[in-house]
C-alpha cells in the first residue's frame, strides 16, 4: 500500500497499479531490464497488474520475471474491459498507467492516472483524462516510488 497526503488534493491510498503494456512499458513489444527491475521494486508496495491488447504478442514472455498479473484484453471493446478491470479491483485504490485510446476510460475510473508519452506517443483522449503526464515509463514508476514527487506534482 502507498499512502500519501497531498496538500489541496487529498489523501491517496493506493493498493493496485494497472499498467498498459505496448507503448507504455514496452516499445515494439520489448521491455527493458530497468523497467522490469523498477516494476519488481514497485511490487513491494502495490499489486501490479498488466492489462494489455498485446499487439506484438510478447507481454507474457517479456514479463515472466516480473511480479505481476498479466491479463490479455479481448480484441473488442478493450477500453471498456480495462475500465471494468479497474472497477473490479476497487477504482479508489488504483493507479492506472497507459498511453492509448483503450486506456482513456480506465483513466476516468482510477483515483490516479498517469499517461506515458513514450515511444508511441499518446492518444489525445488519454492525455485529457490523465491526472499526470510523463515522458517515459520510468518516470511513472518513480512517481509512485517517491511520494515527494507525487506531492510536488499534485499539490495546490
Amino acid at each position: 500500500m502507498i499512502e500519501v497526503e497531498i496538500p489541496g488534493f487529498g489523501k491517496l491510498k493506493l493498493k493496485y497499479a494497472v499498467f498498459d503494456f505496448n507503448g507504455t512499458l514496452a516499445c515494439d513489444g520489448v521491455v527493458g531490464t530497468n523497467i522490469k527491475c523498477k516494476l519488481n521494486e514497485l511490487s513491494k508496495f502495490l499489486d501490479i497488474h498488466l492489462v494489455t491488447a498485446d499487439t506484438n504478442g510478447t507481454a507474457k514472455e517479456m514479463l515472466i520475471d516480473v511480479n505481476a498479473t498479466v491479463v490479455i484484453a479481448p480484441s473488442k471493446n478493450q477500453d471498456l474491459f480495462k475500465a471494468k478491470y479497474i472497477e473490479s479491483l476497487n477504482a479508489q485504490l488504483c493507479v492506472a498507467v497507459g498511453n492509448g485510446n483503450n486506456d482513456r476510460l480506465m483513466f476516468k475510473k482510477a483515483i490516479l492516472s498517469i499517461c506515458v508519452i513514450g515511444c508511441e506517443g499518446a492518444y489525445s483522449g488519454a492525455l485529457k483524462n490523465a491526472t499526470i503526464v510523463v515522458a517515459k515509463p520510468e518516470d511513472a514508476i518513480n512517481l509512485l516510488l517517491n511520494k515527494n514527487r507525487l506531492i510536488a506534482t499534485l499539490r495546490r
